[in-house]
Formats: structure tokens, sequence, C-alpha cells
């Protein structure tokens, strides 16, 4: 038997039960994984509430790094020993699990097992953002929300290496400096400033071409408004509720702009698009361009109040459970 986290239904925090589960030997295709560490996500979190459906029981979490115990028949580029990544499978918080080998990422030298389930889901989607659904330029200038989060920390790292200028906004002072200290340019606190005011200030009133929005439901309408014509707005989270629904209209009175909302499950849908996106995750933070530091860790039973703390923005940056 192996301990994990589980909800035999949708809610809260509190319906995150600490049980015992069943783990069997790979079959094929499969490999049997011992984590080493788990990744926390907001994605974990909506799953639990019941914004994003899931079949139940269900073990929480969707990814996570450590070691194959053992390897099904047919899979023939893994062995026991090694260590891998991954994320986008549901039922990563629980100390063993079996999953789909070609789904695996193998860690390079100079990557931890920590620094993977910290950064995994989180630098492959700030990747896909900035390389996929709008590849930035050298020069321009970008608006990031929640800027100190796990994503917008990699992003903002990320962006700088790049010769990209980031507008980003947080809640307080302390996220803010923490932001600008990884590399933010111009810091904004949403909660007390108007950030469509200070946007249009610091692009001599043009706007900025694209505006990277994981906030949802309370940043929607400004950021439509920080937007130049034919800019573009990529949704690509709810942290404080999903955006209602839109008037489509509402785009063209504004300047002919554009709206996505892309997921990360789509752009590593096949291995080759998931082998090159970490490849390039783990090459620029192995140059150091890109620091990756897990700034709060749980206990694998605590899982609970580390939901809890995530959805109240008391954490920063990539929060882990350890097994």
């Amino acid at each position: 038997m192996a301990k994990a986290v589980r909800y035999h239904k949708q809610g809260g925090p509190e319906v995150l039960q600490y049980e015992d589960v069943q783990v069997g030997d790979p079959g094929p295709g499969q490999v049997r994984i011992r984590h080493a560490a788990i990744g926390v996500n907001f994605v974990d979190t909506y799953q639990r509430s019941g914004l994003y459906p899931m079949q139940l029981p269900q073990v929480a979490g969707n990814e996570g790094a450590g070691v194959i115990e053992a390897v099904g028949a047919n899979v023939v580029d893994l062995k026991a020993g090694d260590r891998v990544c991954y994320t986008g499978l549901p039922g990563s918080y629980c100390e063993t699990r079996l999953v789909p080998a070609d789904r695996m990422v193998k860690l390079p030298q100079g990557i931890s097992e920590e620094q993977a389930a910290s950064m995994l889901l989180k630098g492959l989607t700030v990747h896909y953002l900035i390389f996929t659904t709008y590849p930035v330029k050298k020069g321009e200038t970008v608006l990031w929300h929640a800027a100190a989060g796990g994503v917008g920390l990699i992003a903002c790292q990320w962006l700088k290496a790049l010769g990209v200028t980031t507008i980003g906004t947080a809640g307080s002072a302390e996220k803010l400096a923490l932001a600008k200290a990884h590399g933010a340019d111009h810091l904004i606190n949403y909660t007390t400033e108007n950030f469509v005011e200070k946007v249009k200030a610091i692009t001599g009133g043009k706007g900025v071409p694209v505006v990277y929005d994981s906030v949802g439901k309370t940043t929607w309408e400004g950021s439509l408004d920080c937007l130049r014509p034919r800019g573009l707005i990529v949704s690509f989270g709810n942290a404080s509720g999903p955006v209602a629904p839109v008037n489509l209209g509402i785009l063209s009175t504004k300047g002919s702009l554009y709206v996505t909302r892309p997921t990360l499950a789509t752009h590593i849908a096949s291995r080759a698009d998931l082998v090159e996106r970490s490849n390039a995750l783990f090459e620029i933070v192995k140059s150091g361009k890109v620091k990756i530091e897990t700034t709060k860790k749980y206990k694998l039973a605590d899982a609970a109040q580390a939901h809890r703390d995530l959805e109240s923005r008391k954490t920063t940056g990539s929060v882990i459970l350890a097994p």
C-alpha cells in the first residue's frame, strides 16, 4: 500500500483525504514511479473544486518527479533507477503510482527532482505562451499579471533573457519586490493602483501588444483596456474566478482585439512537443538565466493546507509536496 491524497467529492480543501491506495506492477507501456517531489498548481484546485469536473474518486495533483521503480512490457527507453518527471497526468499526490512511459521526461544532470516538480508545468506553460501563443520579440513590452506567482517568476526571467520589457502586476509590496528581483522592469500593485492607467503611462498611451492573464475575473476588463489596437489578451487561468460570458462586440469597439484561451495540454499533446519544450526549459535553467526556487514545501499529508494557502494568495513562486 502507498499513501495518497484523494477526494471522493468535489469541493473545498477539506475534501482532500490522506489515504492508503493499492499500487500494482506496471502494465505494457507503463512505469512505476516513486515520487521525490510533487508540484502544486492552481489547476489542482480547479479540479478539486469542481470548476474542472473530474471522475471520482480522484487522487489530486498533476505533476511530479522521482525515480522509476519498475517498467512494464514494451518500454524500451526507460529503466529502473532513471530520474524522470512529468506533468498533465492527474493523480500525482501520492508516494508511488503507475504512469504512461511516453509521458515521462528524463531529468538531465544538473536538474534536481525538486526543481523539476517546481517548474515543469509552470516552465512549459511559459514556453508555449511566449514562443507559440504570442511569439515575443526583443524590444517589445508586455503585461504579465500575477508576476510573483510560479509561472510569473519564470516568465519574468525568461522574458528578460530574450530582451523583452515586462510590466508585472501583483497584490502586495512584497510580491512586487519578488517580481522585480526576478526581472520585471515595471511593477504595479493591482489592488491599490489602476493598472490600466499605469500601463498607458509606461507605454506613452500606446498600450501593449499582449497581456498574459492568469487571474481571470477581476483583471479581464482592465486587461482589454491595456491593449493597443489589434492586441492579444492571453487568458490562461482563473485565480480570481472564471471570466464571465463575453460580448464579442467589445473586441471591435476596443480596437479589433484578439482573445485566446490556450492550455498546456494541447501544446504538449505529442511526445515530440513535450520533449522539445522540456529540453528548452532545462537548457535555460542550466544556463543560469532562469533560476528555479521552491518557495514553500509541505508534507504530502498537508496537501489541504497547501491548497488553502495557494487559493488565499499566501504563496509565491513554486509550491511542492514532499512524500
